[in-house]
């Protein structure tokens, strides 16, 4: 969907690295090891992000870190693009709001990481949560997005027991009632 739109695929896996998770951050070399290109196409394509205000950047060291503008005017717009066109929005509305009392709701792995590997990663922590119901609509919206999805599905101690291994690697977060301070016997 995003590449009728935007024909670069350097500038896609940069949006998609950037706005997938907004927390991410890369300088050149890293984005060029990871993206499996080279420096001069990765350094073409953040210079015309930057100069546009979508990316900043900041010095640290002998390097230069590149991380989405939360600021931007036009940042929500661009991140639902990236979250639609990745299917993260039909995993968040088709299994979190369906399937249960769900305390916290995260991806991990590639996705939180920002990029887009083809395997959604998601972490529902819940009481009663309906596993025949969480099944089907995974089903159901992996043939809609075209995209396997992983679901880890965790009891509130599971999860507590875990929290320092998930808070050890990226995470993206899409719902979160255990931070709630009515919720004080999960912290």
């Amino acid at each position: 969907m995003i590449q009728n739109l935007i024909t670069s695929e350097t500038r896609i896996k940069l949006l998609l690295k950037f706005f997938l998770n907004p927390k991410s951050s890369g300088y050149l070399r890293q984005l060029a090891k990871e993206f499996e290109e080279s420096t001069n196409g990765i350094r073409v394509e953040l210079n015309k992000l930057t100069e546009a205000k979508i990316l900043k950047s900041e010095k640290q060291g002998r390097s230069k870190i590149y991380k989405a503008n939360q600021k931007h005017p036009l940042f929500h717009e661009i991140r639902q693009i990236v979250l639609k066109s990745t299917g993260i929005d039909k995993v968040i509305t088709n299994i979190i709001e369906k399937v249960g009392n769900i305390y916290i709701a995260f991806l991990r792995g590639d996705y939180a990481r920002g990029k887009d590997s083809g395997l959604i990663d998601l972490v529902v922590v819940g009481d009663n949560l309906n596993a025949e119901e969480i099944e089907r609509v995974r089903g159901k919206t992996e043939k809609l997005i075209e995209r396997k999805i992983s679901i880890l599905q965790l009891t509130k101690n599971e999860y507590k027991s875990l929290k320092t291994k998930f808070d050890e690697n990226h995470k993206l977060i899409f719902m979160d009632k255990l931070n709630d301070t009515s919720n004080e016997e999960f912290k």
